[in-house]
């Protein structure tokens, strides 16, 4: 028999030569790399394009590194560029009304598999909101469509579930390593956030895949990609107890920032407002920061120029971190498509510097260096927006060189990571997941959780009898030891409660209230969608060994019985396999 797919395959036998090589997958990472390494370039050029005649900018050179803008082109692109993708999001709709998975809901809960279609889809978003001017950046467009290729290369040769996760994680480790010119930083990125752990087995594809984009970036980019820092002084211990410090004020910050991107979303939702409308909005509004500093637009990355900020004074600096944070939450609230990695960078930057002149301020004679608190402040902000505190680690390492500034780093974005998680819980893409209705917290694989469903795992062989059953006639039918539990419905077959057969021959029993006396469960019922987590959530607190399973439809119709210890043992054969499946990677 003949099958057909709407995908690429590989011929037969490769994929049975990859699948049994390990060595195979470091070759298809090495592929994975090049592509997000152009992947990069690409994207980072048609932006440059794209401002090239928007703003009618020499090519090759930064919007928010420009001085002045034109003020009509900066009130009337970004409002037109928003106006535009609003109108296109909704044509987008009638054909794709499903909204597009990210590498890290779908290495958490899809074993790796995304589509290129809307892979591509989300990349051109991302282009044209950052290339108009929108305050956003291009980092969440790079992991997307790079991801989804390494998903489409890693289906087409039908790889096992854990290798199909590894090769979405080399697609985002490359394009982060490109982007920020940062191979540990990339390789981090994906064991932190997209695979959502380590082991020895993902080492060498996602090393090999973060290095492979690195220099493939940069040898397509032609404008420099990464943070510039200047020179940084010596780090002493009491700089690690002000990095401390300057992680917790970091973690408020970063909290306020992703609370702001919702309840802008939620205030424009709430004006009913004609949904183009609404980036047509926040482009304006960008728009009309553009005209105080040009460094609100876009991602930031001509701004990020340490030796720029540190000499800017404090009251320029305070204003522009100000405007930045607003621009960023109006265009990701009002339906931007992009990213806050590079943005919170830059805002980080500009909050350390900022720090530190308070710090001098309140204790005089400490004479922070400004450089050092700007990378400090660039990583603990990042930390808690985007999470992984190594990834942000690495990326001041590979970008300054200093080990002793990347221990201030370290423990700055510890103590960041670490209040953000306590007091909101999410990072900036889990909470975004979260307002769609997942419960996600990170890229570990859960998705074979929610495929292991009470549907599956439930008993359809079951009994039932009328509620309104005398208990002799109960009794008479179903005598001691023929049946455990019996369901009862009422005259229109809807569940009424379990009936026990040992309960109903009790000598004590009182008999005139019939069957319906010693009905139980009759309000605790699990659905067949139900989770394997969630039905033993729900026999725990009904503190039931057994449920009846009803058609989740409202008509409370039973199909099935499910018990408890039924339940544990199912998760705990499926949990044995997935521990057995990593060590078997070790």
């Amino acid at each position: 028999m003949t099958t057909t797919t709407s995908y690429l395959e590989a011929p037969r036998r490769l994929r049975a030569f990859v699948r049994a090589h390990e060595t195979s997958l470091v070759v298809l990472a090495v592929l994975i790399g090049a592509i997000g390494g152009l992947v990069v370039a690409v994207m980072s050029s048609l932006v440059t394009v794209l401002h090239s005649v928007l703003f009618n900018l020499p090519l090759g050179e930064r919007l928010s590194s420009q001085p002045s803008i034109d003020p009509v082109r900066a009130l009337l692109v970004p409002t037109a560029g928003g106006l535009l993708l609003g109108i296109a999001f909704l044509l987008l709709l009638r054909v794709r009304p499903a909204r597009e998975i990210d590498p890290i809901e779908a290495n958490a809960l899809y074993g790796g598999r995304m589509s290129f279609r809307g892979s591509v889809i989300v990349a051109l978003q991302t282009i044209w909101s950052s290339g108009v001017g929108g305050s956003v950046g291009l980092e969440a467009g790079y992991t997307q469509l790079s991801s989804g290729l390494a998903a489409s290369l890693g289906r087409g040769f039908h790889l096992r579930r854990n290798d199909q996760r590894i090769m979405v994680g080399c697609g985002a480790a490359a394009a982060i390593a490109g982007a920020f010119s940062a191979p540990l930083a990339g390789a981090f990125y994906a064991f932190e956030l997209v695979i959502g752990g380590y082991t020895p087995a993902s080492l060498t594809p996602v090393g090999v895949a973060a290095v492979t984009g690195y220099f493939v970036a940069h040898a397509f980019e032609p404008l420099p990609l990464g943070v510039g820092v200047g020179t940084v002084g010596d780090v002493l211990g009491r700089d690690l107890a002000i990095a401390a410090l300057l992680g917790m004020v970091a973690a408020l910050t970063g909290i306020a920032i992703m609370r702001g991107v919702t309840l802008c979303e939620a205030v424009l939702t709430k004006t009913r407002l004609w949904q183009p409308l609404r980036p047509a909005l926040g482009g304006l509004a960008v728009g009309a920061m553009a005209l105080l500093t040009p460094q609100v637009m876009s991602s930031g990355h001509g701004a990020l120029r340490f030796a720029g900020i540190v000499a800017m004074p404090l009251t320029i600096i305070a204003g522009v971190f100000a405007l930045k944070a607003l621009a960023s939450i109006v265009s990701l609230g009002s339906g931007f498509r992009g990213g806050l990695f590079f943005a919170t960078l830059f805002m980080g930057a500009l909050g350390g510097r900022l720090f530190a002149a308070g710090v001098d301020i309140v204790w005089p004679g400490l004479d922070l260096d400004p450089n050092a608190y700007a990378v400090i402040g660039m990583s603990a902000l990042s930390a808690s927006v985007i999470g992984g505190p190594l990834t942000m680690s690495f990326i001041a390492l590979e970008s300054t060189g200093n080990l002793w500034l990347t221990t201030a780093v370290l423990v700055a974005v510890i103590i960041s990571t670490t209040i953000t998680r306590e007091l909101f819980g999410y990072s900036f893409a889990t909470w975004r997941l979260h307002l769609r209705g997942e419960t996600i917290r990170s890229a570990a694989d859960i998705g074979w959780i929610r495929d292991l469903t009470v549907g599956k795992m439930m008993r359809q062989d079951m009994t039932t009898v009328n509620a309104a059953m005398p208990i002799d006639a109960f009794r008479e039918e179903f005598p001691p030891g023929s049946k455990t539990q019996v369901v009862a419905v009422d005259g229109e077959g809807h569940y009424a409660g379990l009936a026990l057969v040992a309960e109903a021959h009790a000598p004590d029993l009182e008999e005139d209230k019939g069957l319906a006396g010693i009905l139980r469960y009759a309000d605790v019922v699990l659905h067949p969608g139900m989770n394997v987590q969630e039905a033993i959530a729900v026999f725990d607190a009904a503190e039931a060994e057994s449920l009846a399973v009803v058609e989740g439809d409202g008509d409370r119709r039973p199909i099935g019985l499910l018990t408890e210890a039924h339940a544990m043992r199912r998760y705990a054969e499926e949990s044995e396999q997935r521990r057995r499946e990593v060590i078997g990677e070790i």
